[in-house]
Parts: C-alpha cells; sequence; structure tokens
C-alpha cells in the first residue's frame, strides 16, 4: 500500500513540476523563435503538430470526430484562443520581454472576473473582489506606465495592447465554452481546437506576407528546438499532465500553476534571457499576482466558479 502511495505521491509531483515549470518556461521559447521565425507563422506550426497528434491520438483510440456544428464552434474558439490570443501573444514576443509578457497573460482572471461581473451577471462585486482588480489593474499600469518613477523602461506601448487584447480575447473565449456544444473528451476538444488554430494561424500568416519572409534554410537550430519544445513539451505533454491532475486533485490545487508560471518565467527571462528585472518588474508582477490569487481563491467559494480548464493553460 505504501509503495501505491508512493508512487502516485511521485506522478503527482511530477505533474506538478511540468505544468510549472514547462508552461512558464514556454515564454522564453517564444521569445527564442520569434528572433528567426514569423510570429503567427510559429504559432501556427506549433498548434498544427500538437493539435494533429492530440486529434489522430483520439481518433486511433476509436473517439468520434466533431460534427460539423461542433467543427463550426470549435473554430470559433479556436479564433478567439489561438489567433487573437496566441498570435497575438507571439507577435508582442518580438517587443516585449518572456518575463513581462507571462505577468501580463496573468490578467486572465481579472477579465473573466470583469464579464463575470459586466456581462454575465453571474458574480457580484465585493470589497475582496473590488481590491483584487485594483492591484491587479495597477500592476499592468506600472509595468506599463511611464510617469510611474519605479526604475526601468516602461513596456513596449503596442506590444502589451496586444498582450491585454488576448487577455480579453481568451476571457472572452472561456465565457463561450459554457454555452458552447463540444466534443466530451478533454483531450479530443483540446486536440481539435489547437487543430483548427493552427490551421487559421496558418492563413493568418499567409495573409500577413509572412511566408515570403519565411527562409526555413536560414533558421538555426536553436530556433528550430524552440519549436520542438513548445509543441511537444508546452502543448502535449505538459496538457497530458494537466489532464491528469484535474482528474486526481482539486482545482484549487492545479490552478495555482495561473500564477507560479509568471514567476518562473519572469526568473527564466533573467537568468537565461539576459531580460532585465528591476524595481518596475517586481512590483508590476506582485500586484498582478496578488490580484490573480484573490480572484482566484475567491471565486472558488461562489457559484458559478471559474474552472481549471479555463484558465490561460501554456505559454
Amino acid at each position: 500500500m505504501n509503495g501505491v502511495t508512493h508512487r502516485a505521491t511521485w506522478k503527482t509531483l511530477l505533474a506538478f513540476a511540468i505544468i510549472y515549470f514547462v508552461w512558464g518556461s514556454t515564454y522564453l521559447a517564444i521569445r527564442v523563435g520569434v528572433r528567426e521565425f514569423p510570429p503567427f507563422l510559429l504559432a501556427a506550426l506549433r498548434f498544427l503538430i500538437a493539435g494533429g497528434v492530440l486529434y489522430g491520438w483520439m481518433i486511433a483510440r476509436g473517439e468520434r470526430s466533431p460534427g460539423w456544428r461542433q467543427w463550426m464552434e470549435i473554430s470559433l474558439l479556436a479564433i478567439l484562443f489561438f489567433v487573437l490570443d496566441y498570435g497575438l501573444v507571439f507577435w508582442a514576443e518580438q517587443r516585449v520581454p518572456s518575463g513581462i509578457t507571462a505577468v501580463l497573460m496573468a490578467t486572465i482572471p481579472v477579465f473573466i472576473a470583469l464579464s463575470e461581473i459586466t456581462v454575465l451577471r453571474t458574480q457580484r462585486i465585493t470589497a475582496r473582489l473590488a481590491l483584487a482588480l485594483v492591484a491587479g489593474i495597477a500592476g499592468v499600469a506600472v509595468l506599463v506606465g511611464r510617469p510611474l518613477y519605479v526604475g526601468g523602461m516602461p513596456v513596449d506601448g503596442a506590444g502589451a495592447t496586444a498582450l491585454l487584447v488576448a487577455s480579453m480575447s481568451w476571457a472572452l473565449g472561456t465565457a463561450l465554452t459554457r454555452k458552447l456544444s463540444l466534443p466530451s473528451s478533454h483531450v479530443m476538444s483540446s486536440g481539435s481546437q489547437m487543430l483548427a488554430g493552427g490551421a487559421l494561424l496558418t492563413l493568418t500568416s499567409a495573409g500577413l506576407g509572412e511566408f515570403s519572409n519565411f527562409h526555413p534554410a536560414s533558421i538555426s537550430r536553436g530556433a528550430w528546438l524552440a519549436l520542438l519544445y513548445l509543441a511537444v513539451a508546452g502543448s502535449i505533454v505538459a496538457f497530458t499532465a494537466y489532464l491528469w491532475l484535474i482528474q486526481h486533485e482539486s482545482p484549487t490545487k492545479v490552478g495555482t500553476y495561473a500564477y507560479v508560471n509568471p514567476v518562473v518565467a519572469v526568473l527564466l527571462g533573467y537568468f537565461l534571457g539576459g531580460e532585465t528585472l528591476g524595481w518596475r518588474t517586481i512590483l508590476g508582477t506582485a500586484l498582478i499576482l496578488v490580484g490573480v490569487v484573490v480572484i482566484t481563491t475567491a471565486k472558488v467559494k461562489h457559484a458559478g466558479a471559474m474552472p481549471a480548464a479555463s484558465a490561460k493553460a501554456a505559454g
């Protein structure tokens, strides 16, 4: 009995380590990749590979492919989650350090809370929630605002705007997932969304003229390895660990990756990516994470809480 418990404990620790550190490190991998790959094309390749593997795996196991109506709804989510969210994240990382990108993307629970208060009306404003929202917004202001004398340069305005739009897009997609008819299998649903997202990102990349500037022979081994890491480790391995965890641990515990990932990304960006770590970054990160922690822990106590799967999964 002790041997079984010991193995289960190690599986749990390994799964948490994967979603904490692999997902936290994907932001740096994106930063490495977009130095040489066109951003939307890099995102397209990542999700075509990952989505193709997950979708093909489910078909090989006898899972039914989504019907045409489900594919339409999957395509709508693919626009929000992959073209507008991930596409803008990859684009923004040409301008914004990887650690700051992760921190700004941690505002997703803030936008989800705002949508539940103002649009869905499934959440009531409380003093605790209001304080969390103020902290999150203040953190963004510290990172982006030029008049604030907290040391270091502010984040690139266009990049920061793209990341905030990406966060809002993910929040909107999260709200829609509750109303759409998606495959009952989480793996089939995610694989289909990744595959559709990869296809739509390819069309977006072509429309932006990225193919004309893409020469595979000129891409370094490091950039190709970054793509492989994003597709295999970041999307397939980490997502599998995430699905295993939500079946064996509480959503509250699993959801802690939402505030561990930005810290991991900031530290990796500083130690491995040569990114600066000034008071502006530290203060902005702390304020945003305070807001995220308060919002996510408060929402667990209410009906209509945000499911763990709707938080940002994989950088």
